[in-house]
C-alpha cells in the first residue's frame, strides 16, 4: 500500500482520489474548505462537486498540506492555473525533493506562458514529473462510463507507476513521453470547446461541429509543432480524444461558456452562469499572443480571442472557417516543403 496525496478538492481531484483508495491506496485528500473537508470525512462524498458519488473509507480529506504530502510518495496536483505556481510550492515546503508529481491542471501560466510541467520543474527540480490529460469527464468517471487518459513523463517509473495507481475495470491509462505534447492538447483544446458551444446556440448543427473539430485540430497541431511537440501527440486521446469529447457535449465548462455567449451573454456574466473556472478563457488570450509573436496562423483561436476581448461580432468567427484559401486538408500527412497552409 502507498500513500498518495491529490491536491485540490474538485471533480476530477475526486474522482482520481477514489479510483486510487479503491486500489487499496491511502489517499490524502487536500482541499481549501474547511466545510468541505468535514463533509468529505463524515459523509464520504464531495456535495459541492460530486453529490451522491460514494467515496472510500481510504480518503482522508484535511486542510493541512503537511499532514497530506509528508509521508506521500505520490502526489496529484489538480488545481486551476492561476493558483498552480503558489500551491506546488507550499507543496515542497513539506514534500521530499524526489517526491513524484503529477499535474492533472489543462491550462497555461499567465505571466509565463509556462505549462504545468514546466512550473513543476521550476519549483520541484528534483521530483519526478508527469502529467496526466485526456477526455475526461468526471461525472462520467464517477458513473462507472469507459474512460481513457494518457500520462505523460520522461520517466517510465513515473508511467508505470500512475498506470498502476489508476488501473480500473472502467479507467484505462495509456502512456505517452512527448509531456508537452499532451499538456497542449489538454489546454489547446478548451479554446475549441467555447467556439462549439457560441456555434451550437446559433444553431448550427452536426456538420459544422465536425468541421470546426478538425480544422481546430489542425490549429492545435500546427502550433504545438512550432513550441515543439511532436504533431502526431494531437491524433491521441489527449488530443483529438479531448477535443472532440470537450467540443461535443454541455457537460464540459468551456463548451457551457460558449453556449451563454452565443445566447447573447457578456463573458462576465457566462464566466458567472457556470460557476466553476472554465480555463479556455484565460487560454485563449495568452495562445493568440503567442501565435501572433510566432506567426502561426490559427484563425479560430484568434477569432475567438477578438469576441471576447475586442468586442468583435460572434458571427465573424463562423465566417472565419469559410474565408481561409486552405489548400491541403491534413497538413502533417505530406512532406513540410509540399505544405501550404492557409492565407
Amino acid at each position: 500500500m502507498s500513500e498518495v496525496a491529490v491536491i485540490g478538492g474538485g471533480s476530477f481531484g475526486t474522482v482520481i482520489a477514489n479510483i486510487i483508495a479503491a486500489n487499496g491506496h491511502a489517499v490524502h485528500f487536500w482541499m481549501r474548505s474547511e466545510s468541505l473537508v468535514s463533509q468529505v470525512n463524515m459523509q464520504h462524498e464531495n456535495p459541492e462537486y460530486l453529490p451522491g458519488y460514494s467515496l472510500g473509507e481510504r480518503i482522508v480529506a484535511t486542510q493541512d498540506m503537511a499532514k497530506a504530502v509528508t509521508d506521500s510518495s505520490v502526489v496529484f496536483v489538480a488545481v486551476p492555473s492561476a493558483s498552480f505556481r503558489a500551491v506546488v510550492r507550499q507543496i515542497m515546503k513539506h514534500a521530499a525533493p524526489d517526491v513524484m508529481l503529477v499535474s492533472t491542471t489543462k491550462g497555461i501560466e499567465a505571466d509565463s506562458f509556462m505549462l504545468m510541467s514546466e512550473v513543476l520543474k521550476a519549483e520541484a527540480p528534483k521530483a519526478k514529473i508527469g502529467v496526466l490529460s485526456g477526455p475526461n469527464l468526471a461525472t462520467e468517471i464517477a458513473a462507472s462510463q469507459l474512460t481513457g487518459s494518457v500520462i505523460a513523463s520522461s520517466q517510465e517509473q513515473v508511467r508505470s507507476t500512475i498506470q498502476e495507481l489508476l488501473k480500473s475495470d472502467t479507467f484505462r491509462v495509456y502512456t505517452n513521453d512527448d509531456v508537452f505534447g499532451i499538456e497542449l492538447g489538454g489546454s489547446l483544446k478548451n479554446i475549441y470547446a467555447i467556439i462549439a458551444g457560441i456555434a451550437s446556440a446559433l444553431g448550427m448543427g452536426y456538420n459544422t461541429n465536425s468541421m470546426l473539430i478538425t480544422r481546430s485540430l489542425t490549429e492545435m497541431a500546427r502550433f504545438g509543432r512550432e513550441m515543439g511537440a511532436d504533431p502526431m501527440t494531437f491524433l491521441g486521446l489527449a488530443g483529438v480524444g479531448d477535443l472532440v469529447v470537450t467540443c461535443s457535449t454541455p457537460m464540459s465548462r468551456n463548451y457551457r461558456i460558449g453556449e451563454a455567449l452565443g445566447k447573447g451573454k457578456s463573458l462576465q456574466e457566462a464566466v458567472k452562469e457556470v460557476g466553476q473556472v472554465a480555463e479556455g478563457v484565460n487560454t485563449v488570450r495568452l495562445v493568440a499572443k503567442k501565435a501572433e509573436e510566432k506567426d502561426v496562423h490559427m484563425p479560430l483561436a484568434t477569432g475567438l480571442y477578438k469576441i471576447l476581448y475586442e468586442h468583435h461580432s460572434i458571427e465573424s468567427i463562423i465566417a472565419s472557417l469559410m474565408l481561409g484559401n486552405q489548400a491541403l486538408d491534413v497538413e502533417f500527412a505530406a512532406n513540410s516543403e509540399k505544405v501550404l497552409i492557409e492565407e
